[in-house]
């Protein structure tokens, strides 16, 4: 009855349901200290034994901190357990220069902390920060996968002495770098083998020539023994090579360094659904597949562009793309679609390709770009980058800072959230990485689902009605079928005739408003197969998933939906909360809004009055010019004459007139932001010059020349 009144008053006063309970803690009828703390972060549990009054339900124990302790709750018996952030390995990023001690690479740390543990809260966000230096001196291994189709012909001799001028070049960057070489074609069957009137090799998909080594005369060696080879149709078949590339560690030799994959081509390239042409239908596996440095699997298709980003990331390798100008635009877009890659143009015997690698490497490295690893459900994470120049950013730019250079330390403000527990409760570990660096920082969560309380309980306790539930945290957690404050209901036995009326909000109204069950004179509200789709309340009447929507948003994407109705976020309103209240769209020149003509609403100015129009109720068409409309005030104002000289000060009052010499001292057109210059005749056929400005507090200003300008006399 009492639900029922509040009701009836909230009607009468105009107030929603959500208006009187938008409280998260009370809202989800939690009935034990674990439902309760999953509810929100604000959220505690009162475990004093003798807290409810008599006819209060058990869900009245969870509720917001100072409401429990004005419902006569002390302190020492409310169960808030909070998270918190442990690092559990915290070695300092590596301070050192290029003469300094070498070190390997597992000795040379760029981020810090390695690791940390956090204790999740529903709700509640746990931040750290993430440092990230570019180490002096770092190793590079390069793979250099040249296309040898017959269209390369002439490239392939100016890569032949690449060896030692690279590894000459990449000093200046590195004392430690290392590399190698592959080559390849196109599927070895028809329609991709080349034909016997082009002088090459046999066909091949892709050959692991020299794996990665700090020798560049074997490098030059190796590479000058290659030829040509070719095949029918252009796309060459370039993502296969990628492919083994990026998944053989082992026989490329990959360290656990800077990896890059320098991709040479005059070519497009085919990619998964091409192998149709060759009636190849086998999907890609994404595995290693070399055998005597030859890959074997030629007749399976080739790997999606999808497949190739994941393999290539999850092996912390750059690609810089090398091709031919003509093909610059679809390696473009390709580069759009792989993080930490870069394109550049290759001449037409590519004689520039050193060069077009060092300016590549400079701009990957000097771009770090954080990502993690699959989040556990209703987990989410977000970034706030602090990069150099004291430059911030928030979403999705949050993750990267540019420009960075060998010594340069920027940190990352990271913050993850858990909403309610997983389903086992279980730890689960993410891992935070830079791209295109083979270092990471495992995370290990551990999620709070149950009070400290707990592990306190009495099963089986005579207090939960002849031990049907157990005390836990002052409050009686039910076994299995049985339900009520003290377990004193069970589920199969409840005479619903007898119960019903508890659960209805009104006469005639559905039991728990169709959304629920009543079980012991008590509303079980269902639940949604979208866990953040949720029905509550005592009758569970509310839900969080039926309020306007607007872009296909709910609440517009700027608001909480609360038991039917959008609770809107500061500046704005409306039922879909897609009303902005900013005015700063609808600012005039003039700094007036809607240029004084109009209101702004929800951003967008409506001009109240007819003859002015546009965004900003600036646009005049009939108006006459402020220079003619003013000419006759100014001329009684300032020189005594005109046909306004009678009525002057009743007419021309308003006027903030300031009289100059000359039309050269009148202010210039940027010296105000709103400002005419004006030039009228007078009766006796002089010219007489003014400025005419509205100030930003609307007053407005005229200044007025002394000098006139009449014409000469006949001579």
């Amino acid at each position: 009855m009492m639900d029922v009144r509040l009701l009836l008053i909230s009607v009468l006063l105009g107030l929603s349901r959500a208006q009187i309970d938008v409280n998260e803690c009370t809202k989800a009828s939690a009935q034990s200290c674990g439902e309760c703390i999953q509810a929100g972060e604000k959220c505690g549990w009162c475990t004093d034994e003798n807290f409810l009054k008599q006819g209060k339900q058990k869900s009245t124990r969870c509720d917001e901190l100072d409401a429990l302790i004005k419902k006569g709750c002390s302190n020492a018996s409310i169960e808030n357990p909070r998270g918190r952030v442990r690092v559990n390995k915290n070695q300092p990023v590596t301070k050192r220069t290029k003469d300094g001690v070498k070190l390997k690479p597992d000795q040379i740390t760029q981020i810090q902390p390695q690791k940390l543990t956090l204790d999740l809260r529903s709700g509640e966000a746990q931040t750290f920060h993430l440092k990230f230096k570019r180490a002096e001196d770092y190793p590079i291994d390069l793979y250099y996968l040249m296309d040898l189709s017959y269209s390369m012909k002439d490239d392939l001799e100016n890569v032949k002495n690449l060896g030692t001028h690279l590894m000459k070049k990449m000093q200046t960057i590195t004392s430690d770098f290392r590399i190698g070489f592959g080559s390849f074609v196109g599927k070895t069957v028809m329609p991709y083998p080349c034909t016997s009137d082009q002088n090459c090799t046999s066909p091949f998909s892709y050959k692991n020539v020299l794996s990665l080594t700090e020798d560049g005369s074997q490098f030059n060696n190796l590479v000058s023994r290659q030829q040509i080879s070719g095949n029918l149709d252009p796309p060459e078949g370039g993502f296969d090579a990628i492919m083994q590339v990026a998944v053989c560690a082992n026989q490329i030799g990959w360290r656990n360094v800077t990896r890059l994959l320098v991709f040479s081509t005059g070519a497009g390239f085919h990619f998964a659904g091409d192998g149709k042409l060759g009636d190849i239908v086998l999907p890609n596996d994404g595995k290693c597949h070399l055998q005597d440095n030859m890959y074997t699997r030629s007749h399976y298709d080739y790997p999606s562009i999808a497949h190739l980003v994941q393999k290539l990331s999850e092996n912390n390798i750059q690609t810089i793309f090398a091709v031919t100008e003509k093909f610059q635009p679809v390696y473009q877009e390709l580069k759009n679609l792989i993080p930490k890659s870069a394109v550049g143009t290759l001449s037409s015997d590519s004689n520039n390709v050193i060069d077009l690698i060092i300016d590549a490497y400079n701009s990957l490295s000097s771009e770090v770009i954080l990502e993690n690893s699959k989040l556990p459900e209703g987990v989410s994470i977000s970034y706030v980058s602090h990069c150099k120049n004291g430059v911030s950013e928030k979403g999705e730019n949050g993750r990267k800072c540019s420009n960075i250079s060998i010594g340069d330390e920027v940190t990352f403000e990271v913050a993850i959230t858990a909403k309610g527990c997983p389903s086992n409760g279980k730890s689960e570990t993410i891992k935070i990485k830079p791209l295109g660096f083979t270092e990471e920082v495992e995370i290990v969560l551990n999620f709070i689902c149950e009070c400290e309380c707990h592990k306190d309980g009495i099963p089986n306790s005579p207090a939960c009605h002849f031990g049907n539930g157990t005390l836990e945290c002052g409050a009686c957690r039910c076994n299995e079928g049985r339900i009520g404050r003290t377990c004193e209901c069970s589920k199969d036995e409840v005479s619903t005739e007898d119960l019903d009326a508890n659960c209805r909000m009104d006469i005639g109204t559905d039991i728990c408003s169709n959304n629920g069950d009543c079980v012991c004179g008590t509303c079980e509200c269902k639940k949604r197969d979208n866990p953040e789709e949720r029905y509550s309340g005592k009758f569970c009447e509310c839900d969080n998933f039926n309020c306007d929507r607007s872009n296909n948003q709910l609440c517009g994407g700027h608001g909480r939906c609360e038991c039917r109705k959008c609770i809107c976020d500061p500046n704005y309103t409306g039922s879909a909360c897609d009303c902005s209240l900013d005015t700063s769209t609808c600012l005039a020149r003039n700094k007036q809004i809607c240029n004084g003509q109009g209101t702004c609403e929800c951003g967008v100015c409506k001009c109240s009055n007819p003859k002015f129009q546009g965004p900003t109720c600036e646009i005049c068409p009939t108006c006459p010019g402020v220079c003619t409309e003013h000419k006759d005030c100014v001329q009684c104002r300032a020189f005594g004459i005109g046909d306004k000289k009678d009525t002057c000060e009743k007419e021309c009052g308003g006027l903030n007139l300031k009289i100059v010499k000359k039309k050269e001292d009148l202010p210039k057109p940027n010296d105000q932001p709103y400002i005419s210059h004006c030039k009228e005749r007078d009766a006796n056929d002089c010219w007489f010059f003014f400025t005419y400005a509205t100030k930003e507090d609307s007053t407005i200003e005229v200044q007025v020349a002394e000098d006139l300008e009449c014409p000469s006399g006949p001579a």
